[in-house]
């Protein structure tokens, strides 16, 4: 591919094929340290003592600036370390920025990977960065930006785990909410594993963030629980009689999500779960008024009802963000970069997240629950973006920066107030243990103890889920 705009930007020379002169992409599939940094260590079971119950994936959409945020360069010149400053957190060993200050009273649950990159491994857009961080397989170096999902994509990461976890007795395994990407993206459903795996989505709105739908959810019109049960009877018959041999396989898929969505629509638990009116007062408002905060609340119900693998998915407020030029919301902050994350959405972030982390953990459920916080980016080291009038902008911005960003974990037993890796001095280059979006795939595979990866794909052929990368064991 052709150098970025963003790279160029930078300052910083290109090394050959993409990869950062600070690592070395091996033939097994491995990473390792190159002079002047320590390696990764990777492991299969070594360093989990339980496995998690639990995940939940918060996908931060558009790419958040790691620079500003959770990996700050304060000694760095103006036009890289922006106007944010750093202050200490509860984590002897991070700082964060000035403007995350909820977050940094939990810091001693976080551990940051701030040496994250995808080595020239794809394209530097939003839809390869989705494909890679939420399959763990990178798209390579021809992927358009406007490519949708396909069903012999490799899998979505909570689709696996929804395969290879006990199925939930009675709510789905795999959850996303509170929508799924505006437009389609790759890497968000089960694909190649089949459909029975895709997540659930359950939406929710700007507008009443307390509600959240789901089509599984909802009976429309006079459609009653037994006329339901009724039609579902009347299809079996009619499939029963209609079915070809050939098609057998592929039509049990989707039986599957009709037993599914018929046991979701008639079960108790499920509309408790979803209710978000039976949390006391107190605790919604600690979690803020707002529909990202609203959707952190309901991943935690969710882990406390057993669903394995939640995805909450940044969603914008276009009404609301028009006024103020960020985007729509998305963390894709090309211009008024410092501006949209200060006053819109870092905040809208920082409460919530923070809270997330204290109620789980003042409940117990830290411990047996992963939280991830990532995205299919970060943000370019040099300030101002061509896009938004360059570094001469009244308020610049940041464009895309798929060479390094910051993975954010937490719980489900990986210690906390740690760091892991670096970034070079500018934040543009992994520097000391250098990993790539596999190694956090695996990562989650390891904390919800799934060793086993060999799965079985539509046409009844053996495969493995994933080859390269390891879990990073170093942080449990």
């Amino acid at each position: 591919m052709t150098r970025s705009t963003a790279e160029k930007n930078s300052g910083r020379r290109p090394v050959s094929g993409g990869i950062s002169r600070r690592a070395m992409l091996v033939a097994s599939g491995g990473w390792l340290g190159a002079a002047g940094g320590a390696p990764a260590v990777f492991g299969s079971s070594a360093g989990r003592t339980k496995a998690a119950r639990s995940t939940i994936l918060i996908w931060l959409s558009g790419g958040p600036s790691h620079i500003d945020l959770w990996d700050m360069k304060p000694n760095a010149p103006a036009e890289i370390r922006g106007t944010f400053q750093p202050i200490s957190t509860s984590a002897p060993d991070i700082m964060l920025c000035e403007h995350l200050p909820h977050l940094a009273q939990q810091a001693h649950h976080l551990a940051l990977v701030r040496s994250v990159g995808q080595y020239g491994r794809g394209v530097n857009d939003h839809h390869s960065g989705y494909y890679y961080y939420l399959t763990g397989h990178p798209s390579g170096p021809v992927f358009p930006n406007s490519r949708t999902p396909l069903p012999d994509d490799w899998p979505f990461v909570g689709s696996v785990v929804a395969a290879k976890k006990p199925p939930h007795p009675g709510l789905p395994s795999t959850l996303w909410l509170p929508s799924l990407p505006q437009h389609p993206r790759p890497g968000t459903i089960a694909a190649r594993i089949g459909v029975q795996y895709d997540p659930v989505v359950i939406q929710g709105s700007h507008a009443e963030p307390m509600t959240f739908r789901s089509p599984c959810l909802t009976l429309e019109g006079d459609v009653t629980v037994e006329r339901l049960e009724h039609r579902q009877s009347l299809l079996q018959a009619i499939d029963a009689a209609e079915r070809d041999v050939a098609t057998i396989s592929k039509l049990r898929n989707y039986d599957e999500l009709q037993t599914r969505a018929l046991s979701l629509l008639t079960s108790p638990e499920s509309k408790q779960a979803f209710d978000l009116t039976q949390e006391p007062k107190d605790v919604r408002e600690r979690y803020g008024p707002y529909l990202n905060g609203m959707s952190m609340l309901m991943a935690r119900r969710l882990v406390e009802a057993g669903v394995p693998f939640i995805t909450v998915n940044w969603q914008n407020d276009y009404k609301e963000d028009e006024k103020r030029g960020c985007l729509g919301g998305e963390w894709d902050t090309h211009w008024k970069n410092f501006s949209c994350l200060k006053d819109y959405l870092v905040p809208r972030f920082d409460r919530p997240f923070a809270a997330l982390l204290a109620d789980l953990h003042e409940r117990g459920l830290l411990e047996e629950t992963l939280i991830v916080v990532t995205s299919e980016m970060g943000r370019s080291p040099k300030l101002g973006d061509p896009r938004s009038g360059g570094s001469g902008a009244a308020e610049p911005g940041r464009d895309h920066w798929t060479h390094c960003q910051t993975v954010l974990l937490a719980g489900g037993g990986i210690r906390g107030g740690q760091v892991y890796g670096s970034s070079d001095k500018i934040g543009g280059y992994p520097a000391e243990k250098p990993v790539g979006p596999e190694h956090i795939a695996r990562t989650i595979y390891h904390a919800m103890g799934i060793d086993d990866l060999n799965a079985v794909d539509l046409q009844g052929r053996p495969f493995h889920v994933m080859e390269e990368g390891e879990p990073l064991v170093d942080l449990f």
